[in-house]
């Protein structure tokens, strides 16, 4: 039988159902928000596997693709190893539900979540742990709970519980909170430098918002909750804990206090090995096993330490409660990475790379349950066994290494300038010794390298833990209390919490608490966070010693980066047909080049040359030609009229052969070659972008040509100097053979003509006349519409069809009727043969002829 509860969150309503799916598990509910679903089921052994000495909790969680209607990007079509994200969202799972077992409980218990429906909009990872809870409460598993979890965000300085992806775009906080009724039991997550006192205030609002959910689990506990099983508790012997307490002695705490944290270790297993010996001498190795023995020197070296903590206000390496160890730093230690760092803090040392990249560098991935799918700053942090003195199997990153990098990642990646300083950044935290907080070592030593590498940091970035010894009551509740600055290992062991605050000196941008309680009051969580702001400036202060400020300059081995600003619509010019543009400048300047939607232009190098080259050429493809400016253009097509000019990377225009030279020019090639490169002036560009060019206008303007009286230099006319600049006698140019034979009708009247294209009598625009037709090139052909002068009907004009020859539809001699669509502003003359017979067409009333198929 189905049951279910609801809780308003938000504004949303959250329904938790238990009885319809996954009924022989111990106890599996579902969860929905919006249109995501999520199924949590729970499950304890009933054997205890021979020799285990822990409590075997596995909590899973899977984000499948068929939630969101896809499919898996994988060769194999199906999920395969989890994501980043899923073991986040694991570690959030687990880690507040972990306290609430019934201590000594050795049992296997296995929490899996699968994610049944994400409408991309609101994040499963919340989901799992309410979900978690209720399943544990539905369940006949002894557990402690219930809790509520919510997602907090701050928009326009307003709180909001469980954002959406949208929402959460414009949020300055990131805030995962998991309550009890009364008490704080785990925070994680990361703010924009939240100033203390609005951290305190969103831990409130978001203990409030937990509450309606922590309701409807007892409610749908009531109603559907199992008995809870008895299981067998595994505890040290009151009689074998007290003889081991005895055959101690006074050992024990001077041991404690060796200096060293290897040395400390030594110490204490000496007493352990040697006790341990002799309750096994004396009641056998049944009762007496290496877990009882472990166990009860655990207890035994947690009392001496919480005792010299609470009665002496003394901790192991001396230390007064709110002091940090020694801190010391160095920075640029490494050749060849772009920025290197060590940051150490007692016995803990990290060492940090810093690696700048290019945007095609940042991480994909697949988001099925909506959020981000790219990220342009990584931190991984790696955690080798030698750094703990120890031996083991060597495997890639485990959850605990993975968490640890993305608290540190969150919190240093907000103080990154993107916007300024758009490269992908991955930052390695290689822990080199351990003893306490290696994570927020790394989010020092990060920083460091971050500004070694010359990455204009916002602010510097510190973090620090705290931790807390208590004396708990009958009720669990904490009576008294010591808060301990910069925790070392034992003390993260024997303590009770491991809160740690990561920020600047305006604020926090990174945070985490874990519990070995079962909760923690709001007013000793706040008194933590004052104590890490200090501490944290502290921090802040020896990093700034090592280095003030970034460095102004990046590694010579670092990319430099050039942003540059195209027209949108230039994009597909740059990048050419199947990317021919963009793979030769490539290959020619060596750059990496990415280009945005926007119109962006990111190219990387390590060259200054290569960026130099890179830089012209995309200016010069984005560049538009300027009407009676000069350019340096390579020849890339010779034809019978005149020469292709590319004048601008991978932007042709047009040499017409009358205006090669101030001489006659009977072939393209006598003045010019393939692949010479000749100055060109740019005489205009008409309405389709086609530019014209002139080699003529351009060497009379350099001084190479001297031109005659009255020569513009982007007419015909004119004198070219050749050595000692002798000017050509203007009778030389005879008949104007590059027009082609007129006819033999007009006979030796063409050297009477004028010697440019300008008609005595010029033609109304908009007119139709009847003209003949006097010369035929590749391009069109020339007619005479009136005596001694004559227009250009391009190919494109003599058919409202694709013409592929001219001689296909005209040939000199014939008489066609022509309309002038324009007189430019030196004179020239256009006719259309096509918008005359469209005209002809309308004015007769009749259909157009029907058009042949090129």
């Amino acid at each position: 039988m189905s049951h279910k509860a609801t809780a308003l969150v938000g504004g949303q309503t959250l329904t938790i159902e238990t009885g319809k799916l996954a009924k022989q598990a111990d106890g599996a509910v579902t969860i929905q928000l919006g249109e995501t679903v999520i199924i949590t089921a729970a499950v304890a052994s009933n054997k205890i596997k021979d020799g285990q000495d822990w409590f075997p909790l596995t909590v899973d969680y899977r984000e499948k693709a068929a939630a969101a209607g896809r499919f898996p990007g994988s060769y194999f079509k199906r999920e395969g190893r989890p994501s980043e994200k899923e073991i986040l969202t694991c570690r959030l799972t687990d880690r507040p539900i972990r306290p609430l077992f019934t201590k000594g409980m050795l049992n296997e218990v296995q929490v899996q979540t699968i994610v049944l429906s994400a409408d991309g909009e609101n994040d499963p990872d919340i989901l799992s742990i309410n979900a978690a809870s209720a399943a544990l409460m539905v369940s006949d598993i002894p557990w402690d709970g219930p809790l509520g979890a919510v997602r907090v965000g701050r928009v326009g300085g307003a709180f909001i519980a469980n954002p959406t992806h949208a929402q959460m775009v414009d949020s300055d906080l990131d805030l995962v909170y998991v309550g009890s009724a009364t008490d704080v039991v785990m925070i994680e997550g990361a703010a924009n430098e939240i100033p203390e006192a609005d951290f305190l205030a969103a831990l409130r609002f978001a203990h409030e918002a937990c509450q309606p959910i922590i309701v409807a689990q007892k409610e749908l506990a009531a109603k559907a909750g199992k008995k809870k099983r008895d299981f067998k508790l595994f505890v040290v012997p009151d009689d074998v804990l007290a003889e081991a307490k005895q055959l101690s002695g006074d050992r024990m705490l001077p041991a404690l206090l060796t200096p060293g944290k290897l040395a400390r270790e030594t110490a204490c297993k000496v007493i352990e090995k040697e006790v341990g010996a002799k309750l096994v001498e004396k009641h056998g190795a049944e009762k007496v096993t290496g877990f009882v023995i472990s166990q009860a020197f655990y207890y035994i070296q947690k009392e001496a330490v919480r005792d010299l903590i609470m009665e002496k206000g003394k901790r192991l390496d001396g230390r007064g409660c709110d002091q940090l160890r020694a801190l010391s730093s160095e920075v640029g230690f490494l050749p060849r990475a772009h920025g290197s760092a060590i940051f150490c803090r007692g016995e803990t040392q990290a060492v940090a790379l810093a690696t700048l990249g290019t945007t095609d560098d940042a991480q994909e991935f697949d988001a099925w349950t909506g959020g981000v799918t790219k990220k342009h700053f990584l931190l991984h942090y790696n955690f080798p066994n030698f750094s703990v003195g120890e031996t083991g199997r060597i495997t890639g990153p485990g959850r605990r290494e993975i968490g640890h990098g993305a608290l540190a990642e969150r919190s240093l990646e907000p103080m990154v300038p993107f916007e300024n300083f758009p490269y992908t950044i991955r930052v390695t935290s290689e822990i080199m010794e351990s003893n306490g907080s290696t994570s927020m070592a790394s989010i020092c030593a990060g920083t460091l390298a971050l500004m070694d590498a010359g990455v204009p940091l916002v602010r510097p970035v510190a973090g620090i833990s705290i931790g807390l010894c208590s004396i708990t009551d009958d009720m669990d509740k904490v009576s008294d209390y010591r808060l301990l600055t910069d925790i070392i290992g034992w003390e993260d062991a024997f303590g009770d919490m491991d809160c740690k605050f990561a920020g600047t000196e305006k604020g926090i941008t990174g945070f985490q608490l874990d519990l070995k309680l079962r909760g923690l009051p709001m007013g000793i969580l706040g008194e933590a966070i004052e104590e890490a702001r200090k501490s944290r400036l502290v921090i802040l202060d020896s990093m700034l010693k090592t280095l003030a400020e970034p460095r102004k300059e990046l590694s010579k081995y670092a990319p430099r980066i050039l942003i540059l600003k195209i027209n949108p619509e230039k994009i597909g010019e740059l990048i050419g047909p199947g990317g021919k543009n963009i793979k030769r400048l490539v290959e020619e300047s060596g750059c990496e080049i990415n280009i945005e939607d926007d119109g962006s232009v990111f190219v990387y190098s390590i060259s200054e040359e290569g960026m130099k080259i890179a830089k012209e050429a995309i200016e010069g493809m984005s560049a538009e030609a300027e009407i009676g400016k000069i350019y340096k253009g390579r020849v890339v097509t010779l034809k019978e009229f005149g020469a292709f000019v590319e004048f601008l990377p991978g932007r042709d225009g047009l040499v017409h052969i009358s205006e090669l030279s101030s001489k006659r020019v009977a072939r393209t090639e006598d003045v010019i070659k393939m692949g010479d490169e000749i100055y060109v002036k740019c005489l205009g560009v008409d309405e389709k972008g086609r530019v014209k060019l002139s080699r003529k206008a351009a060497m009379i303007e350099r001084g190479e040509m001297v031109a005659e009286p009255g020569d513009t230099g982007g007419d015909s006319g004119g004198g070219e100097s050749s050595g000692g600049g002798e000017r050509r006698d203007r009778g030389e140019r005879g008949e104007r053979g590059d027009r082609g034979d007129r006819g033999s009708d007009r006979g030796g009247d063409r050297g009477k003509r004028r010697g440019n294209d300008i008609p005595a009598t010029p033609p109304e625009v908009g007119k139709t006349y009847r003209a003949k037709v006097v010369s035929t090139k590749e391009f069109g052909c020339f007619v005479e519409y009136l005596p001694n002068s004559e227009g250009l009907v391009h190919v494109s004009e003599l058919a409202s069809f694709r013409v592929k020859q001219v001689e296909d539809i005209v040939k000199i001699g014939d008489e066609i009727w022509v309309k002038c669509i324009g007189v430019d502003e030196k004179g020239r003359v256009r006719f259309s043969r096509k918008a005359a017979m469209e005209d002809r067409e309308k004015a007769e009333g009749g259909a157009p002829a029907p058009v042949p198929q090129a």
